[in-house]
């Protein structure tokens, strides 16, 4: 079946007419590192408020702003040392900080949700800082998915929620990383509090700055930044984690020894585990099974990660 959303590939000229589409206030979903992302122009209310119809999002969840650098971040967000040492060692990657909103930013109230902190993001993903360099705006830029459903890593699972919605895809293939983007947020006194975890290992950045551990998180506050709902990443039907014998009517996620309809990794890697987890929960959905079990997954770093959003996915 034809898409009703121009899908092409992501080419110089593509970005550039990608680079057109933004600038007359519209949606452009393209990949970055992590998951593909649904850009719009950030200083655009209009434009922004489109992310937010296409979405189904509530508005009381913002949004990442992508930036080409940490001078560029400067002009939208403040930086004191506890949050540039960290952008300096990682971007372009996939860490967002969070960090007070410059009084005079200049961008769409909704992209902060009404928050004083603004949460930014360098990307690395070869498409989008191409991208950035055409345009004199930065980029909110959530997950190019219908809110709460499975994240897209290709451009096919963009289609899936999205086809008719937005005004273009950018198709580069899947992604190579696979989670979400890392989120620290900086607080005033310089502390570091992990809103998500990612494929960036907070503690051993903090301790690589500060000699320590990182502090305890002090709990659930507002949200300040995506993926922080407790339902979030979900199939549309019942997941069942820690599975060790799954049942005749389960689609099942498999992972190391533990076979499955879809392996993570069959050899326990978990950088594959990452890179293959929003697939697997894609053809989870499009399943005929009506429930979906998933093996057991190490919380040894990206590990972490995973098993977040496998705990959103499965609370419904």
């Amino acid at each position: 079946m034809s898409s009703k959303t121009p899908t092409i590939p992501a080419t110089s000229e593509a970005v550039a007419r990608a680079a057109d589409v933004l600038r007359e206030g519209g949606l452009v979903a393209l990949p970055t590192e992590t998951v593909y992302g649904l850009a719009a122009r950030a200083d655009g209310a209009e434009a922004v408020a489109g992310i937010y119809r296409a979405k189904g999002r509530p508005d009381f969840n913002p949004l990442i702003v992508h930036v080409r650098d940490l001078d560029h971040a400067r002009q939208y967000g403040l930086f004191p040392d506890a949050a540039a040492n960290p952008a300096l060692a990682i971007w372009p990657g996939p860490l967002t900080i969070v960090v007070p909103l410059r009084e005079i930013a200049g961008l769409a109230p909704a992209v902060t949700a009404g928050l004083p902190t603004i949460a930014l993001r360098a990307p690395a993903h070869p498409a989008i800082r191409e991208l950035l360099q055409h345009v004199d705006f930065p980029l909110a830029a959530p997950s190019a998915n219908r809110s709460g459903f499975i994240s897209p890593t290709t451009a096919q699972h963009v289609l899936a929620s999205l086809d008719g919605r937005i005004d273009l895809v950018l198709d580069s293939g899947a992604t190579s990383g696979g989670i979400e983007s890392t989120i620290l947020a900086v607080r005033d006194d310089g502390r570091w509090e992990q809103l998500r975890p990612g494929p960036v290992d907070l503690d051993a950045l903090h301790r690589e700055f500060f000699g320590t551990a990182m502090p305890p998180s002090r709990g659930k506050g507002a949200v300040e930044a995506p993926g922080q709902l407790t339902s979030h990443y979900a199939p549309g039907k019942p997941v069942r984690l820690n599975m060790r014998q799954p049942e005749a009517d389960e689609f099942v996620i498999g992972f190391g020894a533990v076979a499955g309809d879809c392996s993570l990794s069959a050899s326990g890697d978990l950088l594959e585990a990452a890179s293959k987890l929003y697939d697997c929960l894609h053809q989870a959905a499009a399943s005929a099974k009506p429930r979906v079990a998933v093996a057991p997954v190490p919380v040894a770093g990206i590990g972490a990660a995973i098993n977040d959003r496998l705990e959103r996915a499965a609370a419904v």
